[in-house]
């Protein structure tokens, strides 16, 4: 009987040190998989920003193009952010048309939004 009472009275004593340290281990990693996560996420809004801004100067200088401005070149701030945009012509479809590509570059240089707008030919 002496027996069962000590085994009883362990088991209800509570955890023991290891298995602190274990469960501790175990949210420390699962803490740092949430930051991480929570890092990439952040990283990927900022780039759906910067893209979704990009667009928005490309849309602009599509329909100065369509209004008929012929700059080839230049740069337009948005977002606080000064984009490079250029404007070339290419072929178009069908004739009677022609095409105009709208390439928009980030500060650093990578293609950040293009797109293109047909009209008629002039």
């Amino acid at each position: 009987m002496r027996w069962e009472a000590c085994v009883l009275r362990r088991a209800e004593a509570g955890f023991s040190l290891v298995e602190v340290l274990v469960a501790t281990a175990v949210f420390g990693l699962a803490a740092l998989a949430l930051l991480r996560l929570e890092a990439l996420s952040l990283a990927t809004a900022t780039r759906l920003d910067e893209r979704l801004l990009a667009r928005i100067v490309a849309d602009n200088q599509a329909i100065a193009a369509e209004l008929g401005e012929r700059a080839a070149s230049g740069t337009e701030s948005a977002g606080g952010i000064e984009w490079r945009w250029q404007r070339q012509a290419g072929p178009a479809p069908l004739p009677g048309l022609a095409r105009t590509d709208i390439i928009v570059r980030a500060p650093d240089g990578s293609v950040a939004a293009r797109t293109s707008v047909l009209g008629p030919a002039t």
